[in-house]
């Protein structure tokens, strides 16, 4: 008992920016501590039959480990893992510009708002989206990432 304790005080303890330590994505769900990055995680294999990529980003804007899911070649989203909730990026480019702006006065107001203040360039808008539930916003990004894979 006290053994499997302090193993999962470590997996909590994952420095995130340690380029040496490669966490899985059970300690990743660890550190998030939020049972919806499973869900999440769950439902993007589930619906496009792939598997996550865990990978380190030097990027000074988000240096750390991230979670990334593509298909057939392509970025499906990303998800940077945060102590209790996680934000997830989705690219919206040219190809899915057209249909997500049809589809968006239909989204919850937060994404309208991160859509909108989000600036584009090279015909892209990468969005932060930040998941603490599995409410609007959540079926908000499902249907971002559906469009961005159908596109």
């Amino acid at each position: 008992m006290v053994t499997e304790i302090i193993e999962r005080i470590k997996k909590i303890m994952v420095d995130l920016r340690d380029k040496q330590y490669c966490p899985d994505l059970e300690e990743i769900e660890d550190y998030v501590q939020n049972s919806v990055f499973h869900t999440f995680c769950e439902e993007i294999k589930d619906t496009y039959k792939c598997n996550e990529m865990i990978e380190f980003s030097a990027c000074s804007m988000e240096p750390g480990w991230n979670v990334k899911f593509k298909k057939a070649g392509r970025s499906l989203c990303t998800i940077y893992p945060r102590e209790l909730y996680f934000t997830v990026m989705v690219v919206v480019g040219r190809k899915e510009k057209e249909v997500v702006e049809e589809l968006l006065p239909q989204c919850t107001s937060e994404l309208q708002t991160i859509y909108h203040a989000t600036k584009e360039g090279n015909g892209q808008r990468w969005l932060m989206i930040d998941l603490e539930d599995e409410g609007g916003l959540y079926k908000d990004v499902m249907n971002l990432i559906q469009i961005r894979r159908h596109s």
